[in-house]
């Protein structure tokens, strides 16, 4: 059975579909026909835009928002790559080049995949029929990189027993335990793994799990107020059962595309990073450490 070939096809140079500001966004669009086609021009658009979302415990409180929460442009181009006509049947390819080139005053961000913040960039091609025939339409997604020159690191200890541990009920009732470790930097490039390790000194009960959690925190908000929200990306178990007392458990956890970013701050959001090392105890106890880290894209 053959695969049917789709009216209309976008097709970049790179095949992984990733540029940087400066670059040119070059490719062929492809419309494929049984029969000649009349239209009434052909255009393709470049879009980026940033959307802002408020969480569902958030609406309520802050309605003033609603205005501030439209969607930011960042880039909106069109070119006519076919007057009106008629193209004949079966495959027509139209080349295509489209400078990406930022305005000072709203510079282009990387492509994120967030909860309540979502910055994207696609193509939509557009072969304009007349009133008696439908449109056809097609977008595709290309992704921003920005690279930065790379930060120094630094490492990180911590150490946690009961008396450290924050928003405890009953100190009294917790059991005895020390959880100590390190973060070999609290600044990380997004294509390098997260790297460190963690030993449980001692516990007075058995250790169920050890997990390393990633999470967003996005804020989004004006003059009158910011709403704030934390979601987890992913979490890994690095180690399982009543782990071995004085024994360093590595720590290695690579970024996720598209759902991480280099932490962004701005007027209108903020797209920042966390992790936690979790401590799970059989007696239902958890032992928490919170990072906050920064992400950025180191140059190679």
């Amino acid at each position: 059975m053959s695969k049917e070939v789709p009216p209309l096809e976008i097709k970049l140079k790179r095949t992984d579909r990733v540029y940087c500001d400066g670059e040119v966004v070059a490719g062929t669009l492809i419309v494929n026909s049984k029969e000649a086609i009349s239209h009434q021009g052909i255009l393709l658009t470049m879009e980026g835009s940033v959307s802002l979302q408020l969480s569902a415990k958030s609406v309520g409180l802050f309605e003033a928002f609603y205005n501030s929460l439209k969607p930011i442009q960042l880039v909106n181009v069109t070119v006519e790559l076919r007057k009106p006509g008629k193209l004949p049947p079966g495959r027509t390819e139209i080349p295509f080049e489209l400078p990406l080139k930022s305005r000072a005053e709203v510079p282009f961000y990387e492509t994120y995949h967030g909860v309540f913040v979502n910055i994207q960039y696609q193509l939509r091609a557009d072969v304009k029929r007349s009133a008696f025939n439908k449109d056809l339409t097609k977008t595709l997604e290309f992704f921003m990189e920005h690279s930065t020159a790379r930060e120094p690191g630094k490492k990180v200890t911590f150490s946690v027993n009961p008396q450290s541990v924050e928003n405890a009920k009953d100190r009294g009732r917790t059991p005895d335990f020390l959880v100590e470790g390190e973060l070999l930097s609290c600044t990380c490039s997004i294509t390098e793994p997260l790297q460190g390790s963690v030993r449980v000194v001692r516990s007075e009960q058995p250790v169920k799990s050890i997990e390393l959690q990633l999470v967003r925190v996005e804020t989004c908000g004006c003059a009158e107020g910011y709403a704030k929200d934390a979601t987890e990306i992913q979490n890994i178990q690095i180690g399982e059962g009543d782990v071995c007392r004085n024994f360093d458990i590595p720590i290695y956890m690579t970024f996720p595309r598209l759902f991480t970013c280099p932490t962004l701050i701005t007027d209108n959001f903020k797209v920042e990073f966390e992790v936690n090392v979790v401590v799970i105890l059989q007696s239902g106890d958890m032992v928490t450490e919170n990072f906050p880290i920064k992400l950025i894209r180191a140059a190679k």
